[in-house]
C-alpha cells in the first residue's frame, strides 16, 4: 500500500480549486509531494521559484504535504522518489479526455505508477489558472478564485 503521492502541474497560478486538491489529497495520504514542473511550453507568467514559493505559502498549514519542482517525465520524478501515485484533478468532462491520455501514457512508459483523479469541490470546479489570468489582466477582482498574496501577484506580474 502506498502511503505517499505525487500531485504534479505548472500551478502558474496556485488556485483554491488546487489548495482544495491538495487539502483533499492530504487526508489520503500520509504524504503528498505538491511537484511543480518546470514545462516552459506552457509559458507560464510566473517562474518555477516564484510559483514554488506561492505554492508553499498556501499549503503552509498543511503538516503532509511538500512543496518541490521537477523538469522532465513526472514518472522519472515519482521512480526517483520512490513513489508509485500520481494525483491528477478533473474538473470537468473536457479535462478527462486529456487527463485519460496522459494517464495511459504515463501507465505504459511505467506500469508500476497508478494515476489516481481526484474532483474538485463543486465551487472550484470551473477555476482554471489560464482563465484567471486573462480575467486578471482585464482587471478582475481574484479575490473568490485565489488566495490574496497570490492575486497579489498575478497584478504585479501582469502590470509589467
Amino acid at each position: 500500500m502506498c502511503q505517499k503521492a505525487i500531485y504534479p502541474g505548472s500551478f502558474d497560478p496556485v488556485t483554491y480549486g488546487h489548495i482544495d486538491l491538495i487539502k483533499r489529497a492530504s487526508g489520503i495520504f500520509e504524504e503528498v509531494i505538491v511537484a511543480v514542473a518546470h514545462n516552459p511550453a506552457k509559458n507560464p507568467i510566473f517562474s518555477v521559484k516564484e510559483r514554488v514559493s506561492m505554492l508553499k505559502e498556501a499549503v503552509k498549514n498543511i503538516s503532509n504535504i511538500t512543496v518541490e519542482d521537477f523538469d522532465g517525465l513526472v514518472i522519472d520524478f515519482a521512480k526517483k522518489k520512490k513513489i508509485n501515485v500520481i494525483i491528477r484533478g478533473v474538473r470537468m468532462i473536457s479535462d478527462f479526455e486529456y487527463e485519460f491520455q496522459m494517464a495511459l501514457t504515463n501507465r505504459r512508459l511505467a506500469d508500476d505508477i497508478e494515476t489516481i483523479f481526484l474532483m474538485p469541490s463543486e465551487q472550484y470546479s470551473f477555476l482554471s489558472s489560464k482563465l484567471l489570468k486573462e480575467a486578471a489582466g482585464l482587471g478582475a477582482d481574484l479575490s473568490s478564485f485565489v488566495p490574496s498574496f497570490v492575486e497579489k501577484e498575478i497584478k504585479k506580474k501582469l502590470k509589467k
